[in-house]
């Protein structure tokens, strides 16, 4: 049998990542509901629809600063309804002259009247005077105090907003599953609202196991590793929405792996370790996870998957809360790509967020790459936009095992268990990154 074919035969015996996913993503929920206050609920994600009970503007108010009027006083000029006086500085042209009865601001309150061939001076948000149906901007008159001379003549309703005119009483402000942004807060508060109701950000609780690794701050050297991946997964579930919590590192001694965990199922949602899952004399995560000891530990299965870089993943459920904790490899490259694909859904999940996998999009390829026979590879790469519409992905070297290749990349190409060669000019997936440069 030759090397491929082993390969092959290898990558036959690996649960397709779909259907591994798929298994996972149906034993979680979302986390039960919240009522909170509108400023604790920005990056949320709504639990159920949201109905504007106010209108918005709450009442007719002007949009700019300048003059409430009728506009038959200002159109008519003497002459009847429809006369619009020339521009200023036209041949033959004139000007309206109406007498300034008073000046109305954003926190004026008393109802007041119009009557013809008088205005009121209006700051933006004042409330409008009844009869009134437009609004001259100042830089259209001479700012005029008891009497105002205009220049040019708007349109009737010009510098009018109407109660309920953007959002009427009663309307779908935001559907269960929408992203609880800045501008929908702004929208709530406007509407009348003060509390929603929400699925609360997952407490998420990462641990590094391994008795080679030691803290940041200092070098690897033969028997020590520098812990990348606790404070790099704290980042990344941040980044997803997460409330993360990084408890840093945990020896392979089984009593202390269990007594963390059993403490963090306190305050997690969800716990992220990284490390010890393949089936090496060292993997001490997978041996003391995949047996149930007591009830306080597992089970948790262990599963290899169809996946480059790292197939051994684990998913299970700790304590007697029955917490979810997902098993990711050691290799940081691999335990960033792990959590993109397995970690990240989950996380959105629990949050009730919608959809729970990063957009894609579908590139060109620039140039012509390999990938393993079998498995289903995600590769850092750089996509652009092509002028005229499509983009392009460039797969950065070193494959995705490099960390300054996952650090410059804004996309992930992902290429099919069936792909053994991607030609320049063929079109691949790409999940699109979160990048804020």
């Amino acid at each position: 049998m030759t090397a491929t074919a082993d390969a092959e035969a290898a990558a036959n015996e690996l649960t397709p990542l779909a259907d591994y996913l798929g298994s996972v993503l149906r034993r979680l929920r979302a986390l039960p509901p919240l009522d909170l206050d509108l400023t604790q609920a920005h990056g949320n994600v709504l639990a159920e629809d949201v109905v504007a009970p106010h209108a918005f503007p709450a009442f007719d108010q002007a949009a700019v600063d300048g003059y409430a009027a009728r506009w038959e006083d200002i159109a008519g000029g003497g002459r009847g309804v429809g006369y619009v006086p020339a521009q200023v500085g036209s041949p033959g042209g004139r000007n309206v002259r109406l007498n300034v009865v008073g000046d109305l601001g954003a926190a004026s309150w008393r109802p007041v009247r119009l009557t013809p061939g008088s205005c009121f001076s209006v700051a933006a948000g004042a409330p409008l005077p009844i009869a009134a149906d437009v609004v001259v901007p100042v830089e259209w008159t001479d700012q005029g105090m008891a009497a105002v001379e205009i220049f040019r003549v708007p349109k009737r309703g010009y510098g009018v907003r109407r109660a309920g005119e953007e959002l009427p009483a009663g309307t779908l402000l935001a559907r269960a599953g929408t992203y609880v942004s800045p501008a929908l807060v702004a929208v709530f508060a406007a509407t009348g609202i003060g509390h929603v109701v929400v699925r609360p950000s997952p407490r998420v609780v990462i641990v590094a196991t391994g008795d080679e690794l030691v803290d940041v701050g200092r070098g690897s050297q033969p028997g020590q590793v520098v812990d990348a991946n606790s404070h790099a997964l704290t980042a990344a579930a941040a980044e997803a929405g997460a409330l993360a919590y990084r408890v840093g590192i945990c020896d392979d001694d089984p009593e202390g792996l269990r007594g963390l965990l059993e403490d963090q199922t306190l305050r997690a949602d969800l716990i992220i370790t990284t490390g010890g899952t393949g089936t090496g004399p060292g993997d001490m995560v997978r041996r003391i996870l995949s047996r149930r000891d007591g009830g306080r530990a597992g089970p948790v299965t262990f599963t290899e998957v169809a996946l480059y870089p790292g197939t051994a993943l684990g998913f299970g459920t700790v304590g007697a809360e029955e917490v979810p904790v997902v098993c990711l490899p050691g290799d940081p490259g691999a335990a960033l790509i792990g959590f993109e694909v397995l970690a990240r859904p989950a996380i959105n999940l629990l949050a009730g967020a919608e959809p729970v996998f990063r957009p894609s999009v579908r590139a060109h390829l620039l140039e012509t790459i390999s990938s393993p026979a079998g498995l289903r590879e995600f590769r850092p790469a750089h996509v652009a936009e092509r002028r005229g519409g499509g983009y392009t992905v460039q797969p950065l070297s070193g494959g995705p095992f490099t960390l300054s290749g996952l650090a410059e990349a804004n996309g992930l190409m992902v290429l099919g268990e069936r792909v053994t060669t991607a030609a320049a000019g063929s079109t691949v997936d790409v999940l699109l990154l979160d990048r804020r440069r």
